[in-house]
């Protein structure tokens, strides 16, 4: 098992390693910036190293320092969690050529899945079904790229090559507007994502995002965790998701899960990944593999009894997947509801000193956050402080518990979304289950 592991992210995520990391044993060292000094896996870690300024463009994203601490502390891996580093593969290139172990795929793997055209190429040679395209990136040739958009059919939506987090992609409804489309989304991704290319994709128009969680070694042995729901979206960001999608029937989560298995022990991929599907009228249509941790894995770990992040520990230290596809076994049901530091109705961040800070309880409830009373909430990131998660042996008792865990919760001091996620788990239709991905932004009048 790894000895030392140098933790290269902040807020509940670094918590949450330092957590499994303290399990097995592993000594940690959580690097962090000037304005996270308190953060609460700060205090709790064996060693820590400052690694610059509050702007993360000079701490959590400056690489020589995060492999500096990880020399200095005689560290053997570092775990990059989710969000900043996590899926740069020439980050992960680095930790490898300085001697050591990146907890997570390799980085030709995170190169390949980077790119969302030869992601999707690759998810065709292993038999992933995908959504109708242009199976690679759009030309400059207006004739051409008119008619790929007609035999496609619209409405199809355009989207950047190297984009992520709902930026670069843009719907075109009528031909009229195809060209300036294309020519502003290549704009935009070149602006935001260093890439200019772009590609076709058929615009599905009320599907739900549905994802299959996998953990594969690297030396020819992978499984699926069965499925999420992650419709609940507002602008292409994640609010609310569930384990598993309501509605998918067992022979659906197999065989899509076993698709997803056969693509990695093809791509010889090693660590936690996440294929995701767009999925509409019983059909799954793979749109990107995320080659990291997920915000969302408590929901899988609280229906499958898997401790994912472990899992990344016992991969990253050599060892041979500990768990056969038979093993694994979908019980009840968990709902998460990401808590964040901004206004319920206008969004707006709210960032500053929390006063009191109460967590729900009771069976089925757990809290992943790294808050505490007293504890400020600084500008300089995302205004996510946690993640409530609800679990019931049936959808039901999870939403029931998800109530009453929000009317239990108490955060003082800053605004939270405490108010929408209410709104949300109390709808009729969220209740009914199977939403698509646009109906928290009608709901919201976005």
């Amino acid at each position: 098992m790894l000895s030392k592991v140098v933790i290269a992210n902040r807020g509940e995520i670094a918590l949450r390693i330092l957590r499994a990391c303290r399990e097995l044993g592993i000594k940690t060292v959580a690097v962090h910036s000037e304005a996270d000094r308190d953060l609460k896996h700060v205090r709790l870690a064996d060693e820590s190293v400052c690694i610059g300024p509050a702007p993360s463009d000079q701490s959590y994203l400056n690489v020589p320092a995060i492999i500096s601490a990880a020399e200095v502390t005689d560290a053997v891996a570092i775990h990059p969690g989710y969000g900043f580093l996590s899926e740069n593969a020439d980050f992960a290139e680095r930790v490898e050529d300085s001697g050591f172990i990146f907890i997570g795929p390799k980085p030709e793997s995170i190169r390949t899945m980077g790119d969302k055209v030869a992601a999707i190429e690759a998810m065709k040679e292993a038999g992933v079904p995908c959504v109708p395209g242009s199976d690679g990136p759009l030309g400059d040739d207006p004739e051409t790229n008119a008619k790929l958009a007609k035999k496609i059919g619209y409405p199809i939506i355009i989207k950047a090559a190297g984009g992520g987090g709902g930026r670069g992609m843009r719907v075109v409804h009528t031909e009229a507007t195809l060209q300036n489309s294309i020519a502003l989304t290549k704009q935009e991704a070149g602006t935001f994502f260093g890439n200019s290319m772009v590609y076709m994709e058929k615009y599905l128009e009320h599907p739900r995002h549905v994802e299959i969680q996998v953990l594969s070694d690297g030396q020819g042995n992978a499984i699926h965790l069965g499925e999420r729901d992650c419709s609940m979206q507002r602008r292409n960001q994640k609010v609310v998701e569930e384990a598993p999608a309501p509605g998918i029937t067992e022979e659906q989560r197999q065989r899509i899960g076993q698709r997803c298995v056969d693509a990695c022990v093809k791509m010889n991929y090693r660590g936690a990944g996440t294929f995701e599907f767009l999925y509409e009228d019983g059909e799954f249509y793979f749109i990107e593999m995320n080659t990291r941790v997920q915000v969302e894995h408590p929901v899988t770990e609280m229906i499958t009894g898997v401790d994912i992040i472990k899992e990344q520990l016992y991969i990253a230290s050599g060892e041979p997947l500990r768990y056969q596809q038979s093993d694994i076994v979908i019980r009840g049901h968990a709902i998460e509801c990401r808590l964040n530091a901004e206004h319920a109705k206008t969004f707006m961040p709210s960032p500053g000193k929390i006063d009191r800070y109460h967590p729900p309880g009771g069976p089925g409830i757990r809290i992943d956050t790294h808050i505490y009373g007293g504890y400020t909430v600084p500008p300089h990131y995302d205004s996510m402080i946690g993640k409530l998660i609800a679990y019931g042996n049936d959808r039901e008792v999870a939403i029931a518990r998800m109530l009453g865990a929000l009317d239990e919760i108490s955060i003082t001091g800053i605004e939270t979304n405490i108010e929408l996620h209410k709104e949300i788990i109390g709808d009729p239709n969220f209740q009914a289950g199977g939403t698509n991905i646009h109906y928290l932004e009608k709901k919201l009048g976005l």
